[in-house]
């Protein structure tokens, strides 16, 4: 197999598999990956993963169970970038979400509001499902839900609710 049929082959797999960075730069600025070198264009391109939903988050800056539910978005493949804020009370109602499913953050996503401690399987349903409605919600914040996670505590049951402009809720899945 010749040199360039391996540089192609190993671009196209690290691209197809959103590798990491699995090499090293020389000084010349080129990488090497296995036994074959990248020039620098090629290089970033192979090194990036693809990036997941972008997730804007709405927060206090000293809410502690809200940082803990971006880890969770991003350990489960979405792309988050926090906005802190004193009040989000208006982001809430700007964004159409009831009073009674609200929580601590809110957070948007593909035009979907996502309220409060909602699993990351949920939005990627969401997401997949594209349903007709605002957003999905876990109003207040029920003890086992991401982010409210404590060790050696028996997690609540709740709900995630569907909420549509006219502020009706549905369920959207149990847990």
């Amino acid at each position: 197999m010749s040199r360039s049929t391996v540089l192609a082959s190993t671009v196209a797999a690290l691209a197809l598999f959103g590798a990491a960075y699995i090499g090293s730069t020389n000084i010349g600025g080129s990488t090497t990956v296995g036994s074959a070198q990248l020039q620098p264009g090629l290089a970033a391109a192979a090194q990036q993963k693809p990036a997941g939903p972008l997730v804007e988050v709405f927060k206090t800056p000293t809410c502690g169970c809200c940082s803990q539910w971006v880890e969770h978005m991003r350990a489960n493949g979405f792309n988050v970038r926090t906005t802190d804020m004193n009040d989000i009370s208006e982001i809430k109602k700007s964004r159409g979400v009831p009073d009674q499913v609200q929580s601590c953050h809110t957070a948007v996503v593909n035009g979907y509001v996502v309220e409060g401690h909602v699993p990351a399987a949920d939005v990627h349903r969401m997401l997949k499902e594209k349903p007709a409605v605002l957003g999905i919600a876990v109003g207040g914040m029920p003890v086992g839900s991401p982010g409210m996670e404590y060790p050696g505590t028996k997690p609540q049951a709740y709900d995630v609710m569907s909420f549509d402009k006219t502020g009706a809720t549905r369920v959207f899945a149990k847990h």
